[in-house]
């Protein structure tokens, strides 16, 4: 973005208000983030109130701010605008950039893999076209509005996440970004706590569709029935399917897994042999989705092909990180039943090591199903296959009591609240032949046990 706070008084239309010729290059809530030429919003809330820290942004290279009408005491020296609802503005202006904005958008949505989809269609297109992407986790009412304001003018696709735990949160999201294309990357049981069923999670999710162009297309799992019903009942919706059933319009088989990656083969609007240098079925299942959208915008298989051997995903989703004669698969981002299932069969059936081991903790916003999801985990772990099992956090209690049935003491190890007895077991009896899953949700913050053995 590159505005001067007259034309930003014009999105927002705010008259009786006079501007320095300041122009603008990006926006901020946070003053440890400041850029230079950004345009500080402040937010009031209960426990504090970002008009306090407006003139440390501006001696951190803002270039204008924000201000409440109704808040006293507005700095008389720095190049202020007066808005009723920061919140509320900062949403006004993204939409105002999104309609002028010549790039192609892309809205992703899910229950699980939404960020590593964002990674991977990034990765696919940014050899043939200026990307940017949602970075880390602004993907809410206030990180999309942010993200979209940061693009830069000549940006030819932006690749947008979208997060939710409620209903209409998604069709907010949707509606300000208007996407050309929308992907739904599955459905799962995050946030079921807010959303009461899986049905109402697909419904949540689904909500994405409202905010897509008339001539756009929706990229989703076909292998998903309550997806399929949504579609179904959506016939003027321009749909591609993708997932493992062979009569979808791109479908992945002969998954193989290396210590560099994935290769796979595809049929459908795609054919041929891919390689991606990340693990999992459900990572090549993200995949296909970015398949799909680079062939949609005019890349060749070939082209895909050789985009996706460089693509790099962020850290702690399926990251294969060697410390030692150990080998660890950082998989700690965030966990929910459907990724811990995949997750935990990758390593079941990876003939990367020999000796495997999941290091597991508490799966979180799972609402009155917490306790039978996490015991339903059980049946996905098999002793004949799985050596070891490490169990962290109170709601994992509930799996280690099912796990005691068919794993001897020696072999399983459980803590509540402290990460030593896991590392101490850990350091005491994986060898050069041990692979590691490392996976919970982001509150159990798992990678410590790695970091910590990093550093022994």
């Amino acid at each position: 973005m590159k505005k001067s706070l007259q034309q930003i008084a014009e999105w927002l239309t705010i008259e009786n208000q006079s501007f320095p010729e300041t122009i603008v290059t990006g926006v901020s809530i946070d003053t440890r983030t400041i850029t230079k030429g950004d345009l500080f919003i402040p937010f009031r809330g209960e426990a504090v109130n970002g008009h306090r820290f407006v003139e440390q942004a501006f001696e951190k290279g803002a270039a204008a701010s924000l201000w409440m009408i109704d808040e006293p005491n507005p700095p008389a020296h720095l190049p202020l605008i007066f808005v009723e609802d920061p919140e509320l503005a900062l949403q006004k202006m993204a939409e105002c950039y999104r309609n002028e904005h010549q790039a192609t958008f892309i809205g992703i949505t899910g229950s699980n893999g939404k960020t590593s989809s964002k990674d991977i269609l990034a990765g696919a297109l940014s050899p043939y076209f200026k990307v940017q992407k949602t970075i880390g986790n602004f993907n809410n009412q206030l990180g999309l509005p942010i993200t979209i304001l940061q693009l830069d003018e000549d940006t030819e696709v932006s690749v947008l996440e979208m997060g939710m735990s409620g209903f209409g949160e998604i069709e907010f999201l949707t509606k300000l970004a208007r996407p050309h294309y929308a992907i739904i990357t599955n459905i799962g049981e995050a946030h079921m706590q807010d959303l009461g069923s899986r049905e109402g999670i697909a419904k949540a999710k689904f909500e994405i569709v409202k905010g897509l162009s008339e001539e756009g297309i929706l990229f989703y799992d076909g292998d998903e029935p309550l997806l399929q019903n949504l579609v179904a009942k959506t016939p003027h919706l321009k749909t591609q399917a993708f997932g493992f059933s062979q009569e979808l319009n791109l479908a992945a088989s002969q998954i193989k897994a290396t210590a560099q990656g994935s290769s796979f083969h595809v049929e459908g609007l795609i054919q041929g042999d891919f390689f991606i240098s990340v693990l999992g079925e459900h990572q090549v299942k993200n995949t296909l989705s970015a398949m799909l959208v680079s062939k949609s915008l005019g890349l060749t298989d070939e082209q895909i092909r050789e985009a996706l051997k460089k693509v790099v995903l962020t850290d702690m989703r399926m990251q294969l990180v060697p410390v030692g004669d150990l080998l660890f698969i950082n998989d700690a981002y965030n966990a929910a039943p459907t990724s811990m299932h995949a997750a935990i069969q990758f390593v079941e059936q990876t003939t990367i090591r020999n000796e495997k081991w999941l290091v597991l903790g508490d799966m979180l916003e799972l609402g009155n199903e917490e306790k039978k999801m996490h015991e339903g985990i059980a049946g996905h772990i098999h002793p004949e296959e799985i050596s070891y099992v490490c169990l962290y956090g109170p709601r994992m209690k509930w799996l280690y009591n099912k796990l005691q049935e068919t794993f001897d003491a020696e072999h399983l190890v459980y803590s509540e609240n402290e990460y030593a007895p896991i590392i101490e077991k850990i350091q005491s009896h994986a060898t050069n032949e041990s692979i590691l899953l490392v996976k919970g949700s982001r509150g159990m913050k798992l990678e410590k046990i790695i970091h910590s053995i990093e550093l022994a």
